[in-house]
């Protein structure tokens, strides 16, 4: 496939009126962009979308979330890999600071947290402001988030829309379905509360898929901090759970920074666990 996969040319021309949108948008600056890449595009990267029981996902199976990653672009369709650098592209990045507002952004190939990303029935991933800095470039502060949604087909009824809650944890003020070739660009904050905390309801064999992307700035003392997973109003006792699985995976974070851990051999342990669970 030649020429752009991302229709950049539109992206620009609408830039002045999505920047404001974007400074405007509430809980937290943010836009929703449909049809971010062009027809041909989107349609083989759909097809090259790993299978469900690819051997390359990871999983990430604990109280607060159920999904599975693929950090190694090495291992993807040649479209996925070419949206992937193209959404890595200086120009793209210029875009972003376009539309955010914020300068000196860097793309991360790394796919530290990022990459595909597939949930399947009965997923979750609960309200959260993501993790504040990259784990191997230390003064890099995570700024800003895409999510490409790449789902041929998601109809409303199986849920897994992306609730944005406000600050204080008192009301989800905006909902974001991911309907396929949709791109939602938020600003990482300490209070981005974020996530699609209820079961998945889709049939088995589908998946909530999209691949995201971490863009970061360079600061002198960054605040460092872990996934802040956060309980939303009626989850009741489930708050216990999901401050307990926050604190463990606090320890977990400050333990792979300081002693060098990898995501794939934490991920092997949570895996088999979750195995054990289900034989049980």
């Amino acid at each position: 496939m030649s020429g752009s996969l991302v229709d950049l040319g539109r992206l620009r021309a609408e830039l002045p009126r999505r920047s404001a949108e974007y400074a405007a948008a509430v809980p937290f600056p943010h836009t929703v962009v449909d049809d971010v890449l062009t027809t041909e595009a989107f349609e083989a990267a759909v097809a090259e979308f790993p299978g469900v029981d690819d051997p390359f996902w990871r999983g990430y199976l604990h109280v607060n979330e159920t999904k599975y990653s693929n950090t190694a672009p090495d291992t993807w369709g040649s479209t996925l890999s070419a949206v992937a650098k193209e959404l890595c592209s200086p120009e793209f990045v210029t875009y972003l600071e376009g539309l955010t507002g914020i300068r000196g952004l860097i793309a991360d190939w790394s796919m530290d947290g990022g990459g595909l990303h597939q949930t399947l029935r009965g997923g979750h991933l609960n309200i959260h402001a993501d993790f504040s800095t990259h784990h191997v470039h230390e003064t890099w502060a995570r700024r800003v988030n895409i999510l490409l949604y790449l789902n041929e087909e998601w109809p409303q009824e199986w849920g897994g829309q992306l609730e944005l809650w406000d600050a204080g944890m008192t009301a989800c003020r905006a909902r974001v379905t991911p309907r396929g070739n949709r791109m939602l660009v938020f600003t990482t904050s300490l209070d981005s509360f974020h996530g699609h905390p209820d079961p998945l309801t889709c049939p088995e064999g589908e998946a909530r898929r999209s691949l995201a992307l971490y863009y970061f700035t360079v600061e002198d003392e960054p605040v460092r901090r872990s996934t802040n997973y956060r309980a939303r109003p009626g989850d009741g006792v489930k708050r216990v759970a999901i401050w307990a699985d926050r604190s463990a995976l606090d320890l977990y974070d400050r333990a792979k920074r300081r002693l060098g851990i990898s995501d794939a051999a934490v991920q092997r342990v949570l895996g088999g666990l979750a195995r054990l669970r289900r034989r049980g």
